[in-house]
């Protein structure tokens, strides 16, 4: 009886982990943190990974060392629209699809002590990024959908 329950335990982790298998990804934010990690664990479950970032020389790393058959990189800034659309196009150029957009880029500024040391354009540069960018993502996605 115990083989039996792990043998369906392991068939449920393969099952699970399988559902990567055969898609593609855009994770925005891709070359560093949370969006470097995701990247690498899409990749390893199957899936293929397009990274979106600003950080050139950092993307460009990740996607050597996660594979150039599984992934590549793309700069993308997310408050530039036509960067978005060139991630989104360079996905289904070089892979056939997209299934996956994972919007993953943020920024956030150091904290300042007293409110009136923050300056109204870093304000709007986070906004930009953190609101504006997934903003722009969804509309572009939701065009190319319908």
């Amino acid at each position: 009886m115990k083989a039996m329950v792990e043998d369906v335990s392991v068939n449920i982790i393969r099952l699970v982990l399988c559902r990567l298998e055969g898609k593609v990804a855009v994770i925005t934010g891709g070359a560093s943190g949370i969006g470097k990690r995701t990247a690498e664990v899409f990749a390893q479950h199957g899936a293929k990974v397009v990274i979106a970032d600003i950080q050139d020389e950092l993307g460009h790393s990740v996607a050597e060392s996660i594979g150039p058959s599984t992934c590549c990189y793309v700069h993308c800034d997310v408050t530039d629209e036509d960067q978005v659309k060139n991630a989104i196009h360079r996905a289904v150029e070089t892979y056939g699809k997209l299934d996956i957009m994972f919007n993953n880029a943020g920024i956030a500024d150091p904290n300042k002590h007293r409110i009136i040391d923050n300056d109204k354009a870093d304000f709007e540069r986070v906004l930009a990024v953190n609101v504006t960018g997934t903003i722009i993502i969804y509309f572009i996605n939701y065009n190319l959908c319908y």
